[in-house]
């Protein structure tokens, strides 16, 4: 018996990638096509860039794998209102609001009619995908974070995951660190996202006058022991686990995954953010939780987004 597939959708700051997912986590070959978006796109750049992607993905897959499509699942940065289908992600100005969930139906729905519509945040979707087929697999209790262009992340809790009313809950990018005064463009201060993603680390490294321009050569100059590199990425790594012992406080975790570009810039990323875990030492249950890179591949938000359809039972 052939397995069931899903149409899987990623909506992020520069790019929407669309694919055929089965129900083991395996993208099809072939099926997977990518658009781009970016902030100075105007709305109905984006909007052809997601129905260019969805439409290439179903005509150049067979019939007999489209019609084994059971379901759609979306992916997008937020935040969101999962009730309205809306989204206003921070990096998309132009989309405030905007029906991303109606417009990937209305695409999808051309060729396979009448499949359902499901859509999260991508930091919820990736978190599935960490407990289905990746390093966050035989735990209940899971955050899954994305450390990139920005940071993203999502939470599962006694084998649930937990949208929230709105769909945003689990955005830990915007828990503010202690001890930051970084800006951020939610309105925040010290925001762990201001702080620790890729082009705010390269920001603050320029500012203290390193002269790379991209998360790739600062891990460069980290791997050198350049000063200023290094303390660029402990900075970061710190908020980034004050961020998570404060997450664990708050609701009790076995394990955060996580992934994205920047996370891979050195290792020295998850020993400050678990030294800054450990100094919770009054709280075993906050020290115990393990701190694990991400175990998927570059298909890991397109997985994410197909969980949403092969693991509908986990999502509420």
């Amino acid at each position: 018996m052939q397995s069931s597939l899903a149409v899987a959708v990623d909506l992020g700051g520069t790019k929407v990638d669309a694919a055929l997912v089965d129900d083991t986590g395996r993208v099809l070959p072939g099926s997977r096509h990518r658009a781009p978006t970016g902030n100075g796109a105007t709305s109905e750049q984006l909007a052809t860039s997601v129905r260019d992607a969805i439409t290439r993905t179903l005509t150049s897959s067979a019939r007999t794998d489209i019609a084994r499509v059971t379901g759609v699942g979306i992916g997008a940065a937020g935040p969101m209102d999962i009730a309205g289908g809306l989204v206003s992600p921070l990096n998309l100005p132009v989309w405030r609001g905007f029906p991303l969930q109606a417009l990937v139906a209305d695409t999808v729905h051309v060729t396979v009619p009448d499949v359902p519509v499901t859509m999260r945040m991508d930091g919820l979707c990736i978190t599935l995908a960490e407990h289905w087929v990746g390093a966050a697999r035989g735990y209940d209790n899971v955050m899954g974070m994305i450390v990139s262009t920005g940071v993203g992340g999502g939470l599962i809790l006694a084998g649930r995951t937990v949208p929230g009313p709105t769909g945003n809950a689990g955005h830990i990018g915007h828990i503010e660190a202690g001890g930051f005064d970084d800006p951020c463009a939610c309105g925040g201060i010290g925001c762990v996202e201001a702080v620790a993603s890729g082009p705010r680390t390269v920001a603050w490294a320029n500012a203290q006058g390193w002269q790379g321009s991209t998360g790739e050569e600062l891990a460069a100059a980290f791997a050198v022991g350049e000063e200023i590199a290094v303390r660029a990425v402990r900075r970061s790594g710190r908020a980034l686990g004050q961020a998570i012992a404060s997450a664990a406080s708050l609701v009790d975790l076995d394990v955060v995954a996580i992934g994205g570009g920047f996370s891979h810039v050195s290792q020295t990323l998850f020993d400050e953010a678990r030294a800054a875990v450990a100094e919770r030492h009054q709280f075993d249950y906050v020290t115990r939780l393990k701190i694990v890179p991400s175990a998927l591949s570059g298909d890991g938000p397109l997985v994410g987004a197909a969980a949403l359809v092969h693991r509908s039972e986990m999502v509420r």
